[in-house]
Parts: C-alpha cells; structure tokens; sequence
C-alpha cells in the first residue's frame, strides 16, 4: 500500500470512528467467506457497518481519537463493527458469535466507556429503543384501560339492574 493510499485509509478511518456511537472489536478467525458475508449483510440492514482492518494503521488512526483505549485490542485477524446504535450492533455480534464459535468479541466502546467482552454481552441484554418505547406505551396505556373498565363496570351492573326490576 502507498503512503498516500495509507494516509487515506487513516483518515476514513479517522472520520468512522469519530462518527459512531459504538465501536466493537472482533477476531473474525476461522470464518468463512460466506458466514463473513452474512455477519455483514444482517448489519447493514440495520446501517451497522463491519470493517476488517489493517491493525497497524488501524492503530494509527485511533490515536488521535476517543477510542485510544481499544488500540491493545488490535492484534491478530481482527475486525470492526461501527455504528451509532450500540445495543442493536451489540445484540447481532453477540448472537453471531453464539451461533459461529470462530467469532470472538474483544471488547468496544460505547459513547466514551470502554467496554469489555463482559460490558459488550451486557449491553446486549438490553432493550432497543423501540422495544423501550413499546414497554413504556404499554405501562401508560394498562392503567387507562383499567381505568376505563372500572369507570364502565357499575354503568353496566345499574344497567343490569334496571333491566331486572323492568321485568317485575
């Protein structure tokens, strides 16, 4: 690779990780061509994208980044998913790597905390922002319809009631 195409692939790689929320390293050994091809089709149906990268100069654009901290996990065949959603980039790797033991999460970032394969499944058990915003309309929405059936109840059994003592 040129210096000049090297000085390119820093800085797409600069302005990547500056852009994206979530950044979680990967080692991608022992994958075929076709699982790698999968992987990367389910993420970029939801606009995650997954890089294989050049570990040196890999190393070299992070530096002047937030995500500093992950250098040390660039070592060996090692693969990027960047994105501005953390918990769904989270809970395809993670499920990926359930499914295809040749996958193995290294760690990420996560806004500025960094995230250890630990702190990477964690946030994969968590909600995605619209599953959060389903359960929220779901608790607004139980207490009305509680309300509702309380308020209509007695209506009913007066209703009821009047009915009876009609007929007599």
């Amino acid at each position: 690779m040129s210096k000049e195409k090297k000085q390119v692939y820093i800085n797409e790689m600069k302005s990547q990780f500056d852009k994206s929320e979530a950044v979680i390293v990967a080692h991608y050994q022992g994958l075929t061509v076709s699982q790698l091809d999968e992987l990367r089709s389910k993420m970029r149906e939801h606009g995650i994208q997954f890089k294989i990268t050049k570990n040196r100069i890999t190393k070299l654009a992070i530096e002047q980044t937030r995500c500093k901290d992950l250098s040390n996990l660039f070592k060996g065949p090692t693969a990027v998913a960047l994105s501005k959603d953390a918990i769904t980039t989270a809970k395809i790797l993670t499920k990926f790597s359930k499914e295809n033991d040749n996958l193995k999460i290294l760690g990420g970032i996560m806004g500025e905390d960094v995230l250890d394969v630990m702190g990477v499944q964690n946030v994969a058990t968590l909600p995605t922002l619209d599953e959060a915003r389903a359960k929220i309309v779901g608790i607004l929405r139980s207490p009305a319809q509680k309300l509702a059936s309380i308020f209509l109840a007695p209506g009913s059994k007066i209703a009821i009631l009047a009915l009876e003592k009609s007929k007599k």
